[in-house]
């Protein structure tokens, strides 16, 4: 197959391209395209000159654009889940979970068009401006640079492109490195659903390219999600734009004591062991009352065992490959460094590749970075504590706020938690990964910047521009 980019609606074979290798067997999937200075220049260029003419794209040519790509994720549902599982490694089930959410991120879209316009204003508010009256409404800023991880490869994109498309703002889409098929595959979808020459483009590239597209003032906004460290160095290196970050987490779950922590066990090991932990708000670290701690660990030390790393396309799969073998390697490491600080693991974190038997860790402290960072990988870590208070400082001096979950049935413990964790969202007899895509999504401290549910990254993008007029 021709390696192919996506520019400004039409696809495009490209000089640079390398191979892509399927997570789980290491099997040749396609050789991708890799767009160079000059078709990243063309792309940008042709979002440029579409977004004048795009502002005048009617509202109801916008919704059906975006209930078109509903209806087609919809029709093409096996097609594209079985992509995503090939090539992220990401098991069947998950991926075809994936797809359904992105059908309705962008049906939200479609049904948010009809909510764009603004609101009309009262400016006589002083005798000096009596007689003038006003009227407000959003408007596209101007090109999206929007870029991507590997582990949604569908939904996160469909996050970037939908608010996009609802407010005609042209995207150039930069997918991530080890799923760039989804991404072009969605281009075709939106291709065939009739959208305007300039709305989309897709260039796979390196990320030393891609650096320098956010500084390109071409482009209004940026909108990012990945690592911390990658997308605090988008915004310094931004410029004026718009800039919108989904960043990393270290979620918790904290099971309080008026809770039978065994009633709990599922909501906290399918966040903490699907698709091998590669989600930024799966459960990390979980604490219990030490009342039930001895209890507790043994349950969770059972079920995890029952799990194996299984080829995606496996029904019965939770737990996939990672994406790569340094990324095994890493979470090894980061497990071996927490032993060294005086931690056990109860369980697993046996390795084969990059096949990472989930592994239980327990007594391990903070100042480790297998309790302060990002893990994206299949461990857990198990602390006991004596009064709810212990387990919400140690979840507030953490660097990251992305979310938290909390098991509870007592509405005075809720409050506290609250009140105490500075978070993105507290979520409460629901998993730490619970997201709907209509929510406000988004986290604090080096979380990101901004949030994300279609409504709300639609005010993060948009321009509100007024007209007054005197009478």
């Amino acid at each position: 197959m021709v390696a192919e980019l996506f520019i400004a609606g039409r696809f495009e074979p490209s000089t640079l391209h390398a191979e892509l290798r399927a997570p789980w067997d290491h099997a040749l999937i396609d050789d991708v395209a890799i767009a160079d200075d000059d078709e990243i220049d063309r792309a940008i260029r042709r979002a440029h000159e579409a977004h004048k003419p795009l502002r005048s794209l009617a509202t109801h040519a916008r919704r059906a654009l975006l209930a078109a790509i509903a209806d087609g994720l919809r029709a093409q549902r096996e097609t594209f889940a079985a992509l995503i599982a090939r090539e992220a490694g990401k098991p069947i089930t998950l991926a075809r979970a994936e797809v359904s959410r992105a059908e309705g991120t962008f049906r939200l879209a479609s049904e948010e068009c009809a909510r764009l316009g603004g609101d009309a204003l009262a400016l006589d508010a002083s005798a000096a401006s009596e007689g003038t009256v006003g009227a407000w409404t959003r408007v596209s800023s101007g090109p999206l640079l929007a870029i991507t991880p590997f582990n949604f490869p569908l939904n996160l994109v469909a996050h970037k492109l939908a608010p996009a498309f609802a407010l005609a703002m042209p995207v150039v889409l930069k997918p991530a490195p080890q799923t760039p098929l989804t991404a072009l595959a969605l281009a075709r979808l939106v291709a065939e659903c009739g959208a305007p020459e300039g709305l989309l483009s897709v260039v796979p590239t390196t990320n030393e390219r891609a650096a320098r597209m956010v500084e390109d003032p071409r482009f209004s906004a940026v909108s990012f999600t990945g690592s911390a460290a990658v997308g605090w160095a988008i915004k310094a290196r931004a410029g004026r734009k718009r800039v919108l970050l989904e960043l990393g987490g270290n979620a918790a779950a904290i099971v309080a004591d008026d809770v039978d922590p065994l009633s709990v066990m599922d909501k906290i090991v399918a966040p903490a062991f699907g698709y091998a932990g590669q989600v930024c708000i799966k459960t990390q670290r979980v604490f219990v009352a030490r009342t039930q701690y001895a209890r507790f660990v043994e349950a969770l030390v059972e079920r995890t065992r029952a799990l194996s790393v299984r080829d995606p396309m496996d029904p019965s799969a939770l737990v996939g490959p990672l994406i790569d073998q340094r990324s095994c390697e890493r979470v090894r490491r980061w497990i071996d460094e927490a032993v060294t600080k005086g931690a056990t693991i109860a369980c697993g974190a046996h390795t084969n590749g990059n096949r990472f038997e989930p592994a239980i860790v327990l007594d391990a402290p903070e100042g480790t970075s297998l309790v302060d960072e990002e893990l994206f990988g299949p461990a857990l870590t198990v602390h006991p504590y004596d009064v709810l208070s212990e387990a919400t400082d140690s979840v507030e001096r953490g660097r990251y706020g992305l979310q938290c979950a909390l098991f509870t049935h007592d509405t005075r413990t809720i409050r506290a938690a609250f009140e105490a964790l500075s978070v993105g969202a507290l979520v409460v007899n629901e998993g730490s990964n619970f997201r709907v895509d209509s929510m406000p999504y988004g986290g604090v401290k080096d979380s990101g910047l901004g949030r994300e549910g279609v409504r709300f990254a639609i005010d993060e993008l948009c321009d509100k521009k007024l007209l007054v007029v005197r009478g």
